[in-house]
């Protein structure tokens, strides 16, 4: 090995110290994004501040696209989950000034809605899938009997609920 490597540090080799996951990956979420017409991924990122949590509960940003005969303005594609499409239509002049104010000049012109049934857009029909709770253990007689003093009747409830739990996990292990 020459004695110029030998001598420089990892510090020195890398020119930087240590990088935040996010800076990362930030070069291919911004791919990712461009592909579909995002120039600022924070539409995306961001979009539940942006439109409101109610409105963000219903739809999501899709694609920008661009007029091919230099158009002013370009369109916001969104795609609205089941019978939310008149509620996001009537919307959608609010939704437009909300992505405006995040772009920071009149960027989106119009603005257009898909609808579906279930989820897609730029997650990929990536739908989250909760399984059911099991339901709580029965409190046992010796339970309700330690809970029987309790005047409030919502803390012995829930007394008794925690000693069925905790009963039911020592009998589990």
């Amino acid at each position: 090995m020459s004695d110029a490597r030998k001598s420089k540090s990892p510090m020195q080799r890398r020119g930087r110290g240590f990088a935040s996951a996010g800076s990362l990956v930030q070069t291919r979420i911004s791919k990712a994004g461009e592909s579909r017409g995002f120039a600022m991924t924070r539409l995306l990122t961001h979009w539940t501040e942006v439109v409101g949590e109610d409105m963000a509960r219903m739809c999501e940003p899709v694609k920008v696209g661009y007029a091919r005969k230099g158009g002013l303005g370009a369109t916001l594609t969104i795609l609205v989950r089941g019978a939310a499409g008149p509620i996001i239509q009537a919307q959608s002049e609010v939704i437009r000034a909300r992505v405006n104010a995040c772009y920071g000049y009149n960027a989106i012109a119009r603005i257009a809605l898909t609808q579906t049934a279930g989820h897609g857009g730029f997650a990929e029909a990536q739908a989250g899938f909760a399984a059911a709770p099991p339901p709580p253990p029965a409190p046992t007689p010796e339970i309700e009997a330690q809970t029987r003093d309790v005047a409030d009747q919502a803390l012995r409830d829930a007394l008794a609920g925690l000693g069925a739990r905790i009963n039911a996990r020592k009998h589990k292990v």
